[in-house]
């Protein structure tokens, strides 16, 4: 059996076919597999459990169909999606977890994140996460209109960009959005395992490493951008694939 990792789908209306991609990987192979695992950014943008999207409307049908067949779905809440709340994560069948959380991976623990507070030479952003997951603004925001939220969200997403634009432009892009090694090596030490699961950074990879005398292994997942990518683990290894 195997445990399945995906992360920053960044699903919306404007890419169909990515959905379909979500779709045919649930039905598939998620149904079959140990666990699921949605490390943050399943969708492009959440404003609130009431947006009433058709891509929303679909990954829930799609994610409790998964859980009724008998595999558990958890999910962490990434930067673009940190709105979606317990009434979403019932229709869907998700378990909310903790960001970070550790769990157990046939015996082996591991410390699942979506990875955005790894990032911490983003200074900007750093900002943003703090003002946006504090609970007074989350209940502030989600009391407006749904029209209101929309439109914030649009202007987070030109303001993301022409962030990002900036840095491209001052030659950081690479460095400031990547993780820093320093609060890599702080929450290897701080949460005591030897295998961390991440997303955000829209590099896929396998990262060998050591911290305090110890060998340990940073695994991020890749984007869906252009297409999907799965890391499945089971009690033989673990791989990072691309899925057409």
């Amino acid at each position: 059996m195997t445990t399945l990792f995906i992360a920053d789908l960044h699903l919306d209306a404007e890419r169909p076919q990515i959905t379909e991609l979500l779709g045919r990987f649930l039905r598939e192979e998620a149904r079959g597999a140990d666990a699921l695992y949605i490390l943050g950014d399943l969708f492009e943008a959440w404003v609130g459990d009431d947006d009433p999207s058709e891509t929303g409307a679909f990954v829930a049908a799609a994610l409790r169909q998964v859980a009724d067949a008998g595999t558990p779905v958890g999910f962490i809440h990434g930067n673009r999606d940190f709105l979606l709340g317990r009434g979403y994560a019932a229709r869907a069948g998700m378990s909310l977890l903790a960001e970070p959380s550790v769990v157990m991976l046939y015996g082996r623990p591991a410390l699942l994140s979506h990875g955005d507070t790894l990032c911490t030479g983003d200074v900007a952003y750093q900002q943003f996460r703090a003002q946006t997951r504090d609970p007074a603004w989350q209940a502030q925001f989600l009391a407006q209109p749904l029209q209101a939220r929309l439109a914030f969200a649009r202007q987070a997403r030109q303001a993301s960009r022409a962030h990002q634009s900036g840095l491209a432009d001052a030659g950081t892009m690479e460095t400031i959005t990547d993780v820093a090694p320093a609060a890599v090596a702080a929450t290897f030490a701080l949460y005591g395992v030897d295998l961390m699961i991440h997303g955000h950074t829209h590099r896929p990879a396998v990262h060998e490493l050591e911290v305090d005398g110890r060998p340990r292994q940073r695994i991020v997942l890749g984007d869906w951008y252009e297409q999907g990518s799965v890391l499945r683990v089971d009690r033989g290894g673990s791989r990072l694939e691309a899925l057409a």
